[in-house]
């Protein structure tokens, strides 16, 4: 909130101004005019007796007036009072007391007169009174002995002074005595109790006097007060009292109320207008009786009523003759009420209406003087002249006297004098005096020449023109050095010359003029004026909530007029801020650093200049968790409940939410709290439920928004009786954990759940459907029992029963156990086999019987495994699949197989145990499948017109392979495709010479294979025929290849072109239109694993060059595995892939030493030989960054590997044909294979040569490969 000042706040205050200026249109001193008292001393003047009295008259004049003073009516003549003296040039006394005078003797009335030439000016009558404060008078006390419940009233009665005292109540110890709605002190000064309770016995009620014109305070006696209750009556007095005293046998009864002051049922009160209006009623009565005032026929005066002293006291401030009526105060409690009616007349000493003011005129000039005031009763209106009555003053042609009015016509030099008005009534009287000056004189300004007036901005702007002249000038107003006559309503003009502009703007700025003529001349005067920007606060502080400890910051961001200088102040609670070095005043903001409750307050920015001033303020509210409660109290106790209460702590500014009971168990667990309930904030008191034999002890924990209180204090401890327990052990199971038992388990009893001492419980157990009887025994508090000698897995009827020293808990619920299982006897019958596809089939059998079980049925286990591919007729490592089916469910899908293979499958039915024998071995076929892509395809031999086409069968066939398809087509220099030519090739052939192709013109090849089923998918590549013959030099990559698992895939590439080709691998989602994404291959390596791939998913990828802009290869396209259902075989755990590691490790070492033995002798290594003349990339060690294994080739048989048998460095598969998962059908499947079975792929039988290129490989050297070079 922002407030806003300026020098010229209002438009009242503007007025009030005026009015001052107008009335005292003063005179110049160096012209001639008659006296003016400008400072009196007070009517009634209440001095110090001990120091020195002055009486002020000081009075203006030319020439500068004399002094006089009368004393009670008769002249004082100071000369002869050496007491006395008269300041110089002044008409103040000065009576000095502090060296021998006594102020007694100056008592007095005193009026002072100021004369000279023009006349003679009085004062009023000022009454000298010296200040009293006379002693107490010795009185004997009596000590006051009451009865409880009874009235009281200790009198006080002061000492009459001068002015009156303050009257107060205290102690011994100078503290003031407590007062409340049952005990206050009256108007009067005396102490009245409503009735008396025992806490009120006490030896010293002392009633102070405080005089604060001697400054001093003066004490009464001590007052006792002894209050008697009933019972100490009856136990101590009863035996002195007689039945007729007033103490004797009367019981402490309530009394309905009655009034102790004033007394009677009406009463009157007569106040003087203006002053403030008190009125008291105070009342006896048990209970206290609570007082309420109204105004008969009439409403209690709004903004001016006030009820103070517990509302024993109406005050009305400001009264006038309106206020006068009749007031009704009202005493009421449970019992009655009472009533008094005050009768208020309101009378008035006299006050003004119009008082006389001086008048100025020239010679023959008209003027009056008028008085007029009013009073109740009205006042008597009377005229002096010179101070003297005006019916013997000297007479005045000029001058005629009509009642409260003088008329002046024609006047003279002479007729220049001081005139007094008087009005006086019983309760006062007024006097007034004003002069009347002739004069003839020229205008003149008696503003400074160029005044400089700056004003804010939308505020007034008050230019003045202060003059004088006799006759009275005229004032005109002109703005700037030519301007015309001010005129409008813009403009306002005073009577006193003031030019007032109601709001100023930038273009009101400027020179302004004011002209003063009569007709004995003209004088003017110029005023400069400058309108200023106002201060605002563009940022305002803002209604901060901070948690204790914290810090928090005020912006107060200022704009003002570049001339102005502003200063900022910072208040809290309209207060100087805390001199504390936590509060931090920057340019423009506080900042509180550690943030206390005390800092709790209103923040305000005061932004001030010289010309105006603007605030704005902001509340801090320091929030924290709340106080912890305290008080707590245990109420109603009984066996199974008791009444917790307590008093909250200090929130601290956020509302409590909720309190939190805890109870700690002395008992069984001292030390740990637990909790008990929760009940809402507004809550102080709870029921609590509670367990026999618990030794209770409570604390509460009050919450909030900004957290959880300490703990309160603990409570007092309870300790509840043992009883028997009221409930029986939880989650009683039997489950036997052997063939012949059964072992019984429950959840012991907590210790407050036990209800008494020695907890046990009964077991009782019988076969089901067997056994009529139950067996029982009693164990010790424990949670588990054994029954041995139990039949296999049969039914049993269990139950748990608590008991303690008191007795047993109720008959508990009985839960249904089984004794131990053990394996299943027989295997599923009748298991079926159909095939749904060539990778899913579908298995039935028959359920076991439930007896052979022997357990809980848990479900069926499928047992699959791949025997031998069809197509290859090859054997292979067995890795059996499991597929679990929960329940007693007799069929299940077996997905992931492989086309055209044989398979074998068995059933075994598992219980908790384990599994059951497995059913015969059943043997299924799955059909033909679509094959795998080709293994590669590579493209030689470019001539003018041809190009020679080479590639391998596919990995998984699937099937017979029944053709190959080949397409190509041309591309463009913009890489666009031309016409598709398709090529269908005989199943047995592995390349084809394509011829009257185009020169120089590069060709995109797709080659896939076929089965009886359908196509697979195929592999890219591009090449181009030469533009003669000699070979081409362009660089290029083919024979991209990929082998992929589930969540990565090994890509290979051939390179042909410079040599340090930096190649980097882009892929992406096969068919998505999304970036391609790109891995850098470090090296010049032609592999690359491409991780965190998303398993079942297609993937195209292709290989590019750095810095060879737009080279890259032509497309492929791979689909990673499904995500497996079982645990992965890792082959590197198998014994078998152990013992061949051994072997080749071992014949390595072998060569190894032969070739060093051979070396040694001087003789030729032939595979060294063969390595010279054949300078094949795919025949050369592997650098040793690599990581892999150099190839070497017998002399005998050069021949490169089949490209299908090859298997990745990372020893997994890449998948084919089948889109199923195992997880989409069974709840676990064992192992992942290879296409025939073994890990080691299988070996070329050929033995013929091929042509060099044909040892280039489509795949990248790896350690496995490494390897199988070797056996």
């Amino acid at each position: 909130m922002m407030k806003k000042k300026s020098i010229y706040a209002s438009r009242a205050s503007l007025v009030l101004i005026l009015c001052q200026v107008i009335s005292a249109l003063d005179v110049p001193l160096d012209l001639l005019q008659p006296p003016t008292i400008t400072q009196q001393s007070p009517k009634d003047y209440i001095v110090d007796p001990r120091e020195n009295i002055v009486i002020q008259c000081e009075a203006k004049g030319k020439p500068p007036p004399s002094f006089s003073w009368t004393r009670n009516g008769t002249h004082f003549d100071i000369d002869k009072d050496a007491q006395v003296t008269m300041k110089p040039n002044s008409g103040t006394l000065v009576v000095n007391i502090m060296n021998g005078g006594k102020a007694e003797a100056y008592e007095g009335v005193y009026q002072c007169t100021a004369r000279n030439e023009r006349g003679a000016a009085i004062s009023n009558n000022i009454v000298i009174r010296p200040s009293r404060s006379p002693l107490w008078t010795k009185e004997k006390l009596e000590p006051n002995q009451v009865r409880e419940g009874d009235s009281l009233v200790l009198h006080c009665r002061p000492p009459v002074g001068l002015p009156p005292p303050i009257i107060f109540w205290m102690d011994n110890a100078f503290q003031r005595l407590p007062q409340s709605e049952r005990v206050s002190q009256g108007l009067n000064g005396d102490l009245y109790f409503s009735n008396v309770q025992p806490e009120d016995t006490r030896e010293d009620y002392i009633c102070y006097a405080r005089f604060n014109h001697t400054q001093t305070i003066q004490q009464k006696q001590p007052i006792s007060v002894k209050v008697f209750s009933m019972d100490s009556l009856n136990d101590t007095i009863a035996a002195n009292l007689s039945d007729t005293d007033i103490y004797g046998a009367k019981p402490v009864t309530e009394r309905p109320p009655v009034l102790l002051t004033p007394t009677g049922s009406t009463s009157t009160k007569v106040e003087l207008r203006g002053n403030v209006l008190l009125l008291e009623c105070i009342a006896a009565g048990l209970p206290t009786p609570v007082i309420r005032w109204i105004k008969e026929g009439g409403e209690l005066p709004a903004n001016r009523t006030f009820f103070e002293n517990f509302k024993k006291t109406l005050k009305i401030i400001d009264v006038s003759e309106a206020d006068s009526g009749n007031y009704k105060c009202i005493a009421r409690n449970t019992l009655g009420s009472a009533h008094h009616v005050i009768s208020v007349t309101v009378k008035a000493a006299p006050y003004w209406i119009t008082a006389p003011r001086n008048l100025v005129l020239s010679p023959g000039e008209h003027g009056t003087l008028i008085c007029r005031a009013n009073g109740n009763p009205k006042p008597n209106i009377s005229w002096l002249a010179n101070g003297v009555p005006i019916a013997i003053a000297p007479e005045d042609p000029s001058r005629k006297v009509d009642g409260d009015t003088i008329i002046f016509s024609h006047v003279q030099e002479r007729s220049s004098a001081v005139y007094q008005c008087n009005a006086s009534n019983e309760y006062g009287y007024l006097l007034a005096n004003a002069f009347v000056n002739v004069l003839a004189e020229p205008p003149r300004i008696l503003t400074p020449v160029n005044k400089l007036y700056q004003v804010i901005a939308d505020s007034p702007a008050l230019l003045d023109c202060a003059y004088f002249g006799s006759p009275k000038p005229e004032i005109e107003w002109f703005k700037g050095v030519k301007g015309s006559i001010l005129r409008g309503n813009e403009y306002v003009f005073h009577d006193n010359g003031t030019l007032e502009i109601p709001v100023a703007q930038k273009d009101s700025a400027g020179t302004y003029t004011c002209v003063a003529r009569n007709e004995l001349g003209k004088t003017q005067n110029e005023v400069q004026l400058e309108v200023k920007d106002p201060t605002m606060i563009i940022k305002q502080p803002e209604y901060q909530v901070i948690q204790r400890y914290g810090q928090v910051s005020f912006e107060c961001i200022i704009k003002h007029d570049s001339t102005l200088l502003p200063t900022i102040i910072w208040l809290k609670d309209n207060d100087e801020l805390p001199d504390d070095e936590r509060f931090l005043v920057g340019k423009d903001n506080l900042t509180i650093m550690n943030v206390t409750d005390k800092d709790d307050g209103t923040y305000t920015c005061i932004v001030n200049t010289t010309l105006d001033s603007v605030s704005a303020s902001a509340v801090l509210t320091v929030v924290a968790r709340p106080n912890p409660p305290f008080d707590l109290e245990l109420t109603g106790q009984l066996e199974r409940s008791i009444e917790l209460s307590w008093i909250p702590g200090d929130e601290n500014n956020s509302p409590i939410i909720s309190f939190v009971i805890e109870y700690e168990d002395g008992l069984h667990e001292p030390g740990v709290w637990h909790y008990q309930t929760e009940v809402p904030g507004s809550q102080t008191t709870v029921q609590l439920k509670l367990s026999p034999y618990v030794n209770y002890s409570f604390r509460v924990i009050a919450v909030n928004e900004i957290g959880r209180s300490q703990p309160s204090e603990p409570s007092e401890q309870y300790l509840t009786k043992s009883a028997n327990p009221d409930e029986n052990p939880s989650n009683v199971q039997g489950i036997g954990s052997e063939p012949d038992n059964l072992v019984i388990t429950w959840e012991s009893l907590k210790g407050f759940q036990s209800n008494g001492p020695g907890l046990q419980y009964k077991v009782s157990w019988r076969q089901k459907d067997v056994d009529d009887e139950w067996t029982s025994v009693i164990v010790a508090n424990v949670s588990k029992y054994i029954v041995s000698g139990t039949p296999t897995f049969v039914p049993y009827e269990i139950k748990v029963q608590a008991l303690n020293d008191l007795g047993y808990a109720p008959e508990p619920s009985e839960v249904i156990g089984h004794s131990g299982e053990d394996l299943p006897m027989v295997a599923p019958g009748n298991v079926q086999v159909y095939v749904i596809n060539s990778t899913l089939a579908k298995v039935h059998w028959d359920p076991v019987p439930l007896k052979t079980v022997r357990g809980h049925l848990q479900g069926y286990k499928v047992y699959y495994w791949k025997v031998q591919s069809l197509s290859r007729r090859s054997r292979r490592h067995v890795e059996k699949k499991i597929l679990t089916f929960r329940g007693n469910k007799t069929f299940g899908m077996l997905p992931g197989l492989e086309p055209y293979s044989s398979y074998k499958l068995n059933v075994r039915v598992v219980n908790g145990k384990g599994e059951g024998p497995a059913s015969p071995d059943k043997v299924f076929k799955t059909p033909e499948g679509v094959p795998s892509s080709p293994s590669f395809l590579k493209i030689t031999n470019p001539t003018l017109d041809s190009l020679t086409l080479e590639w391998g069968s596919p990995t998984h066939p699937n099937g017979v392979l029944t053709s190959y398809v080949l397409k190509f087509q041309p591309i463009n220099n913009t890489h666009e495709l031309g016409p598709l030519v398709e090529i269908r090739i005989p199943a047995n052939e592995s390349s084809l010479i394509l011829k009257n192709l185009n020169y120089s013109t590069r060709y995109k090849f797709y080659i896939n294979a076929q089965t009886s089923v359908g196509s697979g998918s195929q592999i890219t590549e591009e090449a181009v025929t030469i533009m003669d013959e000699v070979q081409p030099l362009y660089p290029r990559i083919r024979n991209v290849t990929t082998a992929a698992a589930e969540t990565y895939a090994n890509i290979s590439w051939e390179y042909e072109g410079p040599d340090h080709a930096n190649f980097y691998v882009e892929y992406g989602v096969a068919g998505s239109k999304e970036d391609w994404k790109k891995e850098t291959v470090n090296g010049s390596r032609s592999f690359f694993v491409l991780k965190g791939l998303t398993p079942g998913t297609a993937y195209k990828v292709r290989v590019g060059a750095e810095g060879l802009s737009g080279f890259r290869s032509s497309e492929d396209v791979f689909e990673t595995g499904p995500a497996m259902a079982s645990r992965q075989v890792d082959i590197a755990t198998q014994g078998w892939f152990i013992g061949l590691m051994c072997a080749v490790a071992l014949l390595i070492l072998i060569l190894l030493i032969v070739c060093f033995i051979r070396r040694n002798k001087g003789g030729k290594y032939p595979v060294k030989e063969k390595e010279d003349a054949h300078a094949d990339p795919e025949i050369q060690p592997m650098k040793e960054d690599d990581g892999t294994f150099g190839e070497y080739s017998d002399a005998e048989d050069h021949k490169p590997l089949k490209k299908g048998s090859r298997t990745p460095s990372d020893r997994t598969v890449k998948k084919e044909d089948s889109d199923d998962s195992l997880v989409d059908y069974g709840e676990g499947v064992n192992g992942q294979f290879n296409e025939d079975g073994s890990f080691i792929g299988q070996y070329s039988g050929k033995k013929e040569k091929e042509p060099a290129e044909g040892n280039e490989s489509s795949e990248a050297p790896s350690p496995v490969n490494a390897m199988n070079s070797f056996v």
